[in-house]
């Protein structure tokens, strides 16, 4: 079993700057593939960036690229979210989530029906 806990989430103004983190319990996070998905009132689960086990891959909707930044810190059991930029539309409760497979490859994925465990999200709220 995984558990994953966020936090860092927050109000900020329009323009401002977060960072999420993501602690997992269990021995052999540094193995994981993780990700970061948000969902927005009303609307889907969405996507926002992956990693790979060893950090050395990484992907960002394309909403994401150039604004946040996806990192991870094997010896400390965690992942975070650098966000910049931040827009109104990026309001949302962010999730992490973690595939604990570990298929051979340095690989990150998209797919929410890819991974084996979520945390419970931490609330991000952008105002204009």
């Amino acid at each position: 079993q995984v558990r994953l806990v966020e936090s860092g989430g927050g109000l900020v103004q329009a323009g401002g700057s977060l960072r999420l983190s993501c602690t997992a319990s269990g021995r052999t996070f540094s193995s994981y593939a993780m990700g970061w998905f948000r969902q927005a009132p009303g609307k889907e689960r969405e996507f926002v960036a992956a990693i790979s086990w060893s950090g050395k891959s990484t992907f960002y909707t394309t909403s994401a690229k150039g604004r946040f930044t996806i990192s991870r810190d094997n010896a400390k059991n965690e992942m975070y979210l650098q966000m910049n930029s931040l827009k109104p539309d990026d309001t949302a409760v962010y999730s992490c989530a973690a595939e604990t497979t570990a298929r051979p490859g340095d690989y990150y994925l998209v797919a929410d029906g890819d991974y084996d465990f979520w945390g419970q999200g931490t609330q991000v709220t952008v105002s204009s």
